[in-house]
């Protein structure tokens, strides 16, 4: 019996994985984007305690970096799974449910990985405020903004511009990190590719047809974020 072709095993027909690997890629893209947006939701806050908190603010952001950078993101991803499901099992019973529930995987991957990529956008946020010239800070005061006019209409904007490369670093780690939800079970690209590796016996093929969606996702969210920065940073002079 002769192997397949890569296009007869990422095909569309019955015989193919072009459908599962197509779904498995969306899932992805879904899972990379809620963890990138809740980990910059955290990252808006803990950047704002470690500027502009009071000491037991930056202590607790200090402290949130340090472990959430200092542990292996899968093990995060373990916590918030079998934490998750531990709870859900629990609050079940209260009510009167009998055996196991288990945690949604999505959405248990998706905070681990929000929460982990979170201490990066903390660090990314201090530092794109820091960027901030003071004058720029001062010339809105001087002409009678406001504090939240000023931080609406002068200091977001700049931080953010500041913070665009760093942005979409962490964009393309979240996108790779995406793939170790799949000890959930979520059907997301790289559990695909595994289920069909195992069902075909032809694992080298598979892996490298998802090793190439990966890279197309990748590079052309990649392409996006560098229109993205450019188009924002336009009259920035750069050194």
């Amino acid at each position: 019996m002769n192997q397949p072709s890569i296009l007869e095993l990422v095909s569309f027909g019955s015989d193919g994985w072009g459908k599962a690997l197509l779904a498995g890629a969306w899932m992805t893209i879904l899972i990379t984007l809620a963890g990138y947006s809740i980990g910059a939701l955290i990252g808006s806050f803990g950047a704002g305690a470690k500027v502009a908190g009071g000491r037991g603010a930056r202590f607790v952001a200090d402290a949130y970096t340090t472990v959430l950078r200092g542990i292996p993101d899968l093990l995060v991803i373990f916590l918030f799974y079998f934490g998750g499901s531990a709870v859900v099992t629990t609050v079940g019973r209260l009510f009167g449910a009998e055996g196991f529930v288990g945690f949604p995987g999505f959405l248990a991957g998706s905070l681990a990985v929000g929460v982990t990529s979170g201490a990066q956008f903390t660090e990314v946020f201090r530092g794109a405020f820091r960027a901030v010239h003071p004058g720029e800070i001062e010339a809105a005061i001087a002409c009678g903004m406001g504090r939240s006019l000023r931080f609406r209409r002068i200091i977001v904007p700049l931080t953010l511009r500041h913070a665009l490369p760093g942005l979409g670093n962490i964009w393309q780690v979240v996108l790779k990190e995406s793939a170790l939800v799949s000890i959930t079970g979520v059907a997301e690209l790289l559990r695909q590719t595994q289920i069909a590796a195992g069902s075909t016996g032809l694992p080298f093929d598979f892996y490298l047809i998802g090793g190439g969606i990966y890279l197309v996702i990748s590079t052309g969210s990649g392409i996006l974020l560098r229109r993205a920065e450019k188009h924002f940073t336009r009259g920035v002079r750069r050194v």
